[in-house]
C-alpha cells in the first residue's frame, strides 16, 4: 500500500474518532449549566442606609431689615465669628439721629413745663390752706361779733365789718379752690405731655437703633447677600424685610439628608451614623440620628407630598433625616455637601450569604421540578389554587452532588454585599452565586458544573 494512501486512511480515522469524542462530550454535557459557587459562612453583618444632604447648624438666625435706609458699612465678612451684641452693619442714620435730638429737646421742654405746673399746683395748695385758715378766723370773728351785737356791746358798723370780712374769706377760699383745680389739671396735662414726649423719643430711639444691626446669637457669619450702598426695607404685612445675612451657631452641627422612602421604615432615633463631607476628604465624622421625618418630600420638586400635590404623580419620594454630628471640626461650614451612612442594624457572627445568591421561584416551577412532565393546573382548579401556584418563594440554590437544589430560606438584615439567613441553611453549605444570567433562568434540580475561575478572574481584574 502506498504511503499517501496510508496517511489518508489514518487522517480519516482520526477525524471519525474526534467526531465521536465531540459527540460523546456534547451528549454528556447536554443540559449542564456552568455556575459559580460560594460557601455559607458566619460573619459580622451591619445594615447600612446611605443618604446625601448638606451640613446645617441646629440653631441659626436670618438677619432681616427692620427699617428704611441705605447700607453705609458692613462690619463683618462671611466666615467671621461673632458674639451676641457685636456690630454687623450700619445703615444711614442722619435723619433718625436728628429726630432723636429734636425729640430730646421737646422732652426737656415738656419736663420744664411739668415742673412749673407742679410748682404752681403746690403754690395753689398752700394758698388754699391759707384761705381756709383766714376763713376760720373770719368765721370766729363774725360769730363773736354776732354775740356782742345781740348784747348791744358793739356798734352795728363793727358787726357789718366782721360779716363782710367773713364773706370775703368765703369768696377767697372758693377762688383758691378753683385755682387749685386749674393747677391740678395743668399739672396732669403737663405730665401727660411728658409721657407722650418720652414715648415719641423711645420710638425715635428705636428707629435710630435699627440703623445699627447687632448679632443676636453667638456663631459665625455664614452668608451675606447684600453690599454697601444697597437700600434696606422693613417687612410689611406678609412680606419679609430685606434679607441681610445669616448667622449660624456651629456649636451643634447636623447633617440633613434625604432618605429614600424604601429605607425610611428602618430608621430610628439614636442610630449611629458616619458622615463624610465632600470638602473634607479622607475624614469621617461620627453622629447619631436625632430626627426622622414623617412627611414625604417629592424628589424633583421638593414639595411636601400632600394628597393634593400627589394626586396624579408617581414621582419618587424622600424623607428628611437629621443626624447630629458629635465631633464637628472647626473647619465645618453650613451648606457643605455630605453623605451619611446610617447603621440601622448589626448582627455578630451571623449566618450570611452573598446578596446575589437569593433567587425567587414560583410554587408552580418548584412543583414541575419535583414532578417533571406533569401539570398541576387543571381545568377544575379553583382561583385559590391558581393563586397558590403563582406564589413566589424566596430561596437559594444549594449544590448537592451535581445538582442545584432550590431551598427556601428566611432572611434577616442586609449588609453591603451579604444578607443574613435566619432559616433554611447551615454554615458550610455550598450555594450558587452566579452568574446573574444563570440565576435568572436556573431551574430547580438542574445539572450543574462548578467553575469559579471566571469569578476569580473578574475579581482580580476589578
Amino acid at each position: 500500500m502506498k504511503t499517501g494512501k496510508k496517511i489518508a486512511i489514518s487522517a480519516g480515522a482520526l477525524v471519525v474518532l474526534g467526531t465521536i469524542v465531540l459527540v460523546s462530550v456534547y451528549e454528556v454535557n447536554k443540559g449542564v449549566v456552568t455556575v459559580q459557587t460560594a460557601d455559607v459562612v458566619r460573619q459580622d453583618l451591619t445594615s447600612i442606609v446611605t443618604a446625601s444632604g448638606e451640613v446645617r447648624p441646629k440653631n441659626y438666625t436670618n438677619i432681616l431689615g427692620e427699617g428704611f435706609g441705605k447700607i453705609t458699612d458692613i462690619a463683618v465678612k462671611e466666615g467671621d465669628k461673632v458674639r451676641i451684641g457685636d456690630v454687623l452693619l450700619h445703615i444711614d442714620s442722619i435723619q433718625p439721629a436728628a429726630d432723636v435730638r429734636a425729640q430730646q429737646a421737646t422732652l426737656e421742654g415738656a419736663e420744664a413745663s411739668s415742673e412749673a405746673a407742679t410748682a404752681g399746683y403746690q403754690a395753689a395748695v398752700a394758698t388754699l390752706a391759707q384761705r381756709q385758715s383766714d376763713l376760720e378766723k373770719a368765721k370766729l370773728d363774725w360769730q363773736r361779733s354776732q354775740s356782742l351785737y345781740t348784747g348791744e356791746l358793739i356798734a352795728k358798723s363793727d358787726y357789718d365789718a366782721a360779716k363782710a370780712t367773713y364773706d370775703s374769706a368765703v369768696a377767697a377760699l372758693k377762688a383758691a379752690q378753683a385755682t387749685l383745680d386749674q393747677m391740678r389739671d395743668s399739672s396732669q396735662q403737663s405730665s401727660l405731655m411728658v409721657q407722650q414726649a418720652r414715648a415719641v423719643l423711645a420710638h425715635q430711639q428705636d428707629v435710630l437703633r435699627k440703623t445699627t444691626y447687632r448679632a443676636p446669637i453667638n456663631g459665625i457669619v455664614s452668608f451675606i447677600p447684600v453690599r454697601v450702598g444697597e437700600n434696606v426695607v422693613p417687612g410689611i404685612q406678609n412680606a419679609e424685610g430685606s434679607f441681610l445675612m445669616t448667622i449660624s451657631d456651629m456649636s451643634i452641627v447636623t447633617a440633613e439628608v434625604m432618605v429614600d422612602e424604601t429605607d425610611i421604615t428602618n430608621l430610628r432615633d439614636g442610630q449611629p451614623a458616619d458622615v463624610t463631607v465632600d470638602a473634607l476628604p479622607n475624614k469621617t465624622l461620627h453622629g447619631i440620628v436625632t430626627e426622622v421625618g414623617d412627611l414625604a418630600i417629592l424628589r424633583q420638586s421638593g414639595q411636601a407630598a400632600t394628597q393634593q400635590t400627589t394626586a396624579n404623580t408617581q414621582e419618587a419620594r424622600d424623607f428628611k433625616v437629621v443626624v447630629r454630628i458629635t465631633d464637628p471640626p472647626l473647619s465645618l461650614r453650613p451648606g457643605l455637601s455630605c453623605t451619611a451612612k446610617i447603621q440601622t442594624a448589626h448582627r455578630d457572627n451571623a449566618l450570611s450569604i452573598p446578596i446575589q445568591a437569593v433567587a425567587v421561584r414560583t410554587q408552580e416551577e418548584l412543583n414541575q421540578a419535583a414532578h417533571p412532565g406533569s401539570s398541576n393546573v387543571t381545568l377544575a382548579a379553583t382561583a385559590a389554587e391558581l393563586d397558590a401556584e403563582k406564589k413566589e418563594i424566596q430561596g437559594v440554590f444549594v449544590v448537592r452532588g451535581n445538582k442545584a437544589v432550590f431551598v427556601p430560606v428566611k432572611t434577616g438584615i442586609t449588609g453591603t454585599t451579604n444578607i443574613e439567613v435566619t432559616d433554611g441553611l447551615k454554615a458550610g453549605d455550598q450555594i450558587v452565586t452566579g452568574s446573574y444570567q444563570v440565576l435568572r433562568t436556573l431551574k430547580p434540580g438542574a445539572t450543574i458544573k462548578v467553575d469559579n475561575s471566571l469569578a476569580k478572574d473578574e475579581g482580580s481584574s476589578t
